[in-house]
């Protein structure tokens, strides 16, 4: 199959790579250094998103932000310049869901059809080709999709209609950032009631506290290893959309803001580009 991929970011990448080990046919747009092996393995660098999508049948967008999603979208050389009846987008970036259901709207005005379907998992499952995946959109489309997402990730999941992955995504990312916040408490208490960090989180990974955040994470935290396998800027930009979307719906989340609250702290430190687990130096 021919698939456009735009968005070559520490998750994009490997995600590319499998379904380029897949056979597919790959047309890529903003390739850098980092991402130059995927040319060499034989992907197709083009010159703009237009031109991925005159190129491809499916063209999947894996971007930071949902001012992002529009620009590569709608604006001039956009993808949307070259779409024709009967292509596929998948979003798999994680953006608003309010955005997401206009931006699918006014794509299947062009005949089109439109899955959003961000991810869970970070950059190591997105290397294992283990992410969760949350999709929202038309029963047939997501059918259509289902194929890439499996060379993609193990969980995947139809939530319903567009828009609701994002939906699903928000809430994900709600219970790691809260989970994030507990574990950091967990480790900064233990060391500083005298007892080893290290010790404790092996004891409490075979009990009723056991995640995969105090498993992976937990152990980032100890040893002060904060290279980034999801960035706080971007988690810290997914809990901003959990609260604007809480605010539409009259809703408290106020552990949620707590938390927003800490990453607005380890952004001022300078933490946007370190690992979302870096929110212990916040506290």
């Amino acid at each position: 199959m021919k698939i456009g991929f735009i968005g070559l970011g520490v998750m994009g990448r490997p995600m590319a790579q499998h379904l380029i080990e897949a056979g597919h046919e790959l047309y890529l747009y903003r390739v850098k250094p980092a991402s130059a092996h995927l040319v060499d393995g034989g992907a197709t660098a083009c010159a703009s998103a237009s031109q991925v999508a005159r190129s491809a049948e499916v063209i999947i967008l894996m971007l930071p932000d949902t001012p992002d999603v529009e620009h590569v979208l709608f604006d001039e050389g956009g993808v949307a310049e070259g779409i024709e009846p009967g292509k596929l987008i998948i979003d798999m970036s994680s953006i608003s869901p309010l955005a997401t259901k206009d931006f699918a709207a006014r794509i299947e005005a062009w005949g089109c059809d439109y899955v959003d379907a961000p991810v869970s998992g970070g950059e190591v499952g997105a290397k294992a080709a283990s992410l969760t995946i949350m999709a929202g959109g038309k029963p047939e489309a997501f059918e259509r999709a289902k194929p890439l997402f499996e060379k993609m990730g193990k969980n995947i999941t139809l939530i319903g209609g567009v828009g609701d992955g994002q939906i699903a995504k928000v809430a994900n990312q709600i219970v790691v950032a809260l989970n994030i916040q507990a574990v950091s408490e967990a480790i900064r208490f233990s060391r500083k009631a005298g007892a080893d960090p290290t010790v404790v989180r092996k004891a409490l990974l075979g009990g009723f506290a056991a995640s995969r955040v105090l498993e992976i994470h937990g152990e980032r935290m100890i040893n002060e290893a904060f290279e980034p396998g999801f960035r706080m800027r971007l988690h810290h930009k997914d809990l901003s959309l959990a609260l604007e979307s809480a605010r539409l719906l009259e809703l408290m989340l106020p552990n949620t803001a707590m938390v927003h609250q800490l990453m607005n702290s380890a952004l001022e430190k300078g933490l946007g580009d370190t690992d979302h687990s870096a929110l212990i130096k916040a506290l």
